[in-house]
């Protein structure tokens, strides 16, 4: 299938296992898309749900798809702007860069956020514990070429015209306040950042939050899938056996391109985490799930 690109990119985005997702999903889509971790939204945005609930911590990703979603921001407008930007990065270069990450950490506007999600290092998102943005500059003072401008033109007017004929709410929040809202025929799919790994996301990810994750979803009927890494060359994820062995994990190798040099771009086997048949599977207490209840009770 072809995947569609979404218009802020960032760390884990799942544009290559998105058919992979999908084709796990069980799902009569009689309820709502419930994503309690949006970040890039691009499995969102492949399943296109009649009604969806977007929901992250990350304040800037749930502001700009919020200005798309009422049109205070437009494709026209996005335009207009990267044109303009990227005009004076092209004379400047990283110097300008560094202005617009001064200026985005002052006022926090979606399209500045934008400019620095598309031309900063690996199109990373990342936050110092203040909150400000500091991600490098990607070294590319020529990035905002028509055609690059257009590319991104092009899928912000993608999903302008999903927002159009869906109904669709961008929350600020945690996860745990977003699953409590789940109903009946509702769908929930978790792509939350990977404990032992991702350690820069906007509020921060360890073991007390995959352990808050694996209390909600335990005690959820909702169907779910939940992404999360099994493991790699150098060491398996313990919460695995600790919290997610009582589901039905399903697995797939995949690379992701975040490393600035391809060596070190090294595989990862994914873990696609559903309970879909929890049902059948026998409730007994193994040695790992006794880990994840000790590992709860400090949580």
């Amino acid at each position: 299938m072809k995947v569609f690109i979404p218009p802020i990119k960032c760390q884990g985005i799942k544009s290559k296992l998105t058919p992979w997702i999908l084709e796990t999903m069980q799902w009569e889509r009689d309820g709502r898309w419930i994503e309690p971790f949006m970040g890039s939204g691009v499995v969102g945005f492949n399943v296109r749900p009649a009604r969806a609930i977007f929901s992250d911590t990350n304040p800037h990703l749930i502001n700009f798809y919020n200005a798309l979603n009422s049109k205070k921001i437009t494709p026209q407008i996005i335009r207009e702007y990267l044109e303009h930007e990227g005009s004076i990065l092209s004379v400047k270069g990283q110097e300008y860069y560094y202005e617009v990450r001064e200026r985005f950490n002052a006022s926090g506007t979606s399209l500045d956020f934008l400019f620095l999600n598309r031309c900063c290092f690996n199109g990373v998102i990342r936050f110092n514990r203040k909150g400000g943005f500091n991600v490098p500059f990607g070294h590319k003072p020529l990035r905002f070429s028509k055609a690059y401008v257009t590319k991104i033109v092009n899928q912000s007017a993608y999903v302008s015209r999903l927002f159009s004929q869906s109904d669709y709410q961008f929350l600020c929040q945690d996860f745990e306040k977003t699953l409590s809202s789940v109903d009946d025929g509702d769908f929930i799919y978790c792509d939350p950042p990977y404990v032992g790994r991702h350690t820069d996301y906007y509020n921060g990810w360890n073991d007390t939050e995959e352990g808050r994750l694996y209390r909600a979803l335990s005690t959820t009927p909702t169907p779910f899938i939940l992404s999360t890494w099994h493991g790699n060359e150098h060491r398996d994820n313990v919460y695995i056996d600790a919290f997610w062995s009582r589901f039905s994990i399903h697995t797939k190798a995949h690379h992701y391109h975040v490393g600035a040099r391809e060596i070190n771009r090294k595989p990862m086997l994914e873990a696609l985490v559903c309970n879909y048949t929890l049902a059948k599977k026998a409730e007994q207490t193994s040695g790992a799930q006794q880990v994840a209840f000790d590992l709860l009770a400090l949580a």
